[in-house]
């Protein structure tokens, strides 16, 4: 039978099957070859209650784990629009959003700014027009749960079975939006601390709560944004339109003659701000790529020495 993930433990998967919920274990298999299911997966579930496969997934949002090692870590999937949710307080901040929108383009998923705490905020229509230039065609949307400003917005995504994922920074409000939607304190949140401005974190894993026709996934606030693949061609698409009127086609936007993006933040058409983040993310897409091709290459030649280690010792037990 099918389900669908809907909250993830150590060693167990809360699914949906119905309208009912169990709890159920993966495969020996699946452990053994790192196949583990993430919220909003589909799955089958065998008669004796487990999680045998995963059907493919429509959408999948992933980062690259924190710290050194090169691995994905998949988030969240089959999701039709991602909330990428930020404050209007102290946690406003474009180059971290260009980097969400980038993860959210790469994973197949709609995306889609919410802005809240504007109850607490006097520049909403500055934030906004900062937003909106670097978000082109980008649905945004002003709430505060505090002053219900804005839900109903919300509510409009959660129609036809369509799925939500919230992502964002610890503290920002995703959880206190999910239980002002659900219309009730579901999710635990604490108040506003005084000494930086933002909610205390409570989020401790990713879980899906049905709202009306609808699905909603909380997720922890990231601290890391690394990412793990992806391109610019979406959240850069005006800086990647200028460099195509450079004179030379591999030009690095630093001290070469003719190049139309210098020209552009010369001319205020461009900030030099948004080259600054366009050219970090490139350079940080490239290494992550150049690390994975490499490490794809190094578990070849291990796989190789080992096929060859086991032929020289067969071929010595043949000899004998």
């Amino acid at each position: 039978m099918k389900g669908r993930i809907i909250s993830v433990f150590k060693d167990l998967y809360r699914v949906s099957v119905g309208n009912n919920e169990i709890n159920a274990p993966i495969t020996g298999n699946m452990i053994k070859s790192a196949d583990f299911p993430v919220v909003g997966d589909y799955v089958e579930i065998s008669d004796e209650g487990q999680i045998t496969e995963i059907y493919p997934r429509k959408t999948i949002l992933s980062r690259k784990v924190a710290g050194k090692e090169i691995k994905e870590q998949p988030i969240v999937s089959n999701v039709d629009f991602i909330f990428i949710v930020t404050s209007l307080n102290k946690d406003f901040n474009i180059a971290r959003l260009e980097r969400y929108l980038t993860m959210v383009y790469e994973s197949g998923s709609n995306p889609c700014f919410i802005l809240t705490k504007s109850d607490l905020d006097d520049d909403v229509n500055e934030k906004v027009a900062s937003l909106e230039e670097i978000a082109f065609g980008v649905p945004i949307h002003v709430v505060s749960s505090y002053e219900d400003k804005g839900i109903d917005e919300i509510r409009d995504y959660l129609k036809d079975e369509k799925t939500i994922g919230l992502i964002g920074s610890s503290g920002v409000g995703k959880s206190t939006l999910i239980n002002k939607l659900l219309g009730n304190e579901i999710i635990k949140t604490k108040e506003i601390r005084v000494t930086d401005d933002k909610g205390k974190h409570t989020t401790t894993r990713r879980e899906m709560f049905k709202v009306g026709d609808g699905y909603i996934i909380d997720t922890p606030g990231m601290r890391e944004i690394q990412i793990w693949s992806g391109d610019t061609s979406s959240s850069f698409e005006d800086v990647e339109e200028l460099a195509k009127l450079c004179r030379f086609s591999d030009c690095t936007h630093g001290n070469e003659p003719g190049c139309a993006v210098n020209r552009a933040i010369e001319t205020g058409e461009l900030k030099k701000e948004r080259l600054a983040s366009y050219l970090k993310l490139k350079r940080e897409i490239q290494n992550m790529e150049n690390k994975i091709n490499h490490g794809h290459k190094f578990a070849e030649k291990e796989k190789i020495k080992n096929m060859m280690g086991t032929l020289d010792k067969k071929k010595k037990i043949v000899h004998r």
